[in-house]
């Protein structure tokens, strides 16, 4: 018999979390959730953070995924955006190694490579390549929700393979590939 995988793709952000949920079966995917965790509206950037964790987790506890595929922060010019990218990266990754789940980081260019074979695909291009995919309807307004699902996708065409993003299978493995980051 043929294992199932659940794959927990996400793209972290303080405004906007996109998350997707892929069920593989042998070679065949499926979709079984895309959506978009709302922050806007919150002032408070700790209030945002406790937001992110709780939904990973709830996410976590519906679906009980296998394996969680999260974006890696990009290198931009703004320093503050990335702290506050990488705080939310950090949260999503904290609720998922609580649970023990293995999570991988893979750079947006490997994820756009994967979903349409260009690398400098647009949010767009990778939005309607997955909707063909996986027979998705209807597309969500912000394209978060898709960028979250191609995580989820990318990790499964790249599952098997002995190059990949940053992995960790729980918080004792994070912390021997951190060493430099971990105050003793």
């Amino acid at each position: 018999m043929t294992k199932e995988r659940i794959i927990l793709g996400i793209d972290p952000g303080t405004t906007i979390m996109g998350f997707g949920l892929i069920k593989v079966v042998g070679k065949k995917m499926e979709l079984l959730q895309l959506n978009e965790l709302l922050l806007q509206k919150y002032t408070d950037p700790y209030i945002k953070l406790k937001l992110i964790f709780e939904r990973t987790i709830q996410l976590i506890d519906t679906y009980n995924p296998d394996e969680i595929a999260i974006e890696a922060p990009f290198f931009g010019k703004n320093v503050q955006s990335m702290l506050k990218l990488g705080r939310a990266q950090g949260v999503a990754m904290a609720a998922g190694l609580s649970r023990e789940i293995p999570i991988t980081e893979y750079l947006p260019k490997k994820i756009k490579m994967a979903v349409t074979g260009n690398g400098n695909a647009s949010k767009e291009q990778v939005a309607k390549m997955l909707q063909s995919m996986l027979k998705i309807k209807e597309l969500p307004k912000n394209l978060d929700a898709t960028d979250g699902l191609a995580a989820a996708v990318c990790h499964y065409y790249n599952t098997g393979k002995t190059v990949t993003g940053k992995s960790y299978s729980g918080w004792g493995a994070f912390v021997k590939q951190n060493e430099k980051r971990v105050k003793k």
